[in-house]
């Protein structure tokens, strides 16, 4: 599946934005303290302000991602900002590319709709207890030629995560950037 663009697009994008991190994701800021203490896989983390905002807040933090500019920038600003973080270069359109990731005590996505297999292969790499923070464009967004209707979460793609987590906060917001949902999941 393509994401709102390909690695190319991605790639040119991280190559045009300026020298400093984005603000981390609003709804991560309010919602950290569900997090486990511990580790975090961060999906599709961009170059990284999610990835910051928890280095900075003493999670140790795996960002993976398929373009190589932003991991190169991730790893940058962690670097001037004297934080250690792992990266990993993975497409996510290959299918079982998380098949081979570890065990942590928190998964991040934001802004990316992982498929059906993928999110069921979740609960093998999160711990007891360990939280699924989802976060995105929400089934009600206005779609374009950027974002799809392909792009936006549903309700409906997490009924594979039931048997193995507990949905602990659901939350939705609409402002001006269109509307957004944040899933916030417990393993159980």
């Amino acid at each position: 599946m393509e994401y709102m663009g390909d690695k190319e697009f991605w790639d040119e994008k991280f190559i045009q934005r300026g020298d400093k991190p984005l603000d981390p994701e609003i709804s991560l800021v309010n919602n950290i303290k569900h997090f486990k203490e511990g580790t975090v896989l961060d999906i599709a983390c961009g170059d990284g302000r999610n990835s910051l905002f928890l280095l900075k807040n003493n999670f140790k933090v795996t960002g993976i991602d398929f373009s190589s500019k932003a991991l190169e920038r991730l790893e940058r600003f962690a670097e001037e900002l004297n934080y250690i973080v792992e990266t990993q270069q993975i497409d996510l359109t290959v299918s079982g590319s998380l098949k081979h990731m570890r065990v942590v005590d928190n998964i991040l996505i934001n802004h990316y709709r992982l498929n059906q297999e993928q999110l069921k292969e979740l609960e093998k790499h999160i711990s007891h207890n360990g939280i699924l923070f989802i976060s995105g464009f929400g089934h009600k967004h206005r779609t374009d030629q950027r974002i799809r209707k392909g792009d936006l979460l549903m309700p409906t793609d997490f009924d594979v995560l039931n048997s193995s987590f507990e949905l602990i906060e659901f939350i939705e917001k609409e402002d001006d950037r269109g509307y957004f949902v944040t899933y916030i999941f417990k393993k159980k």
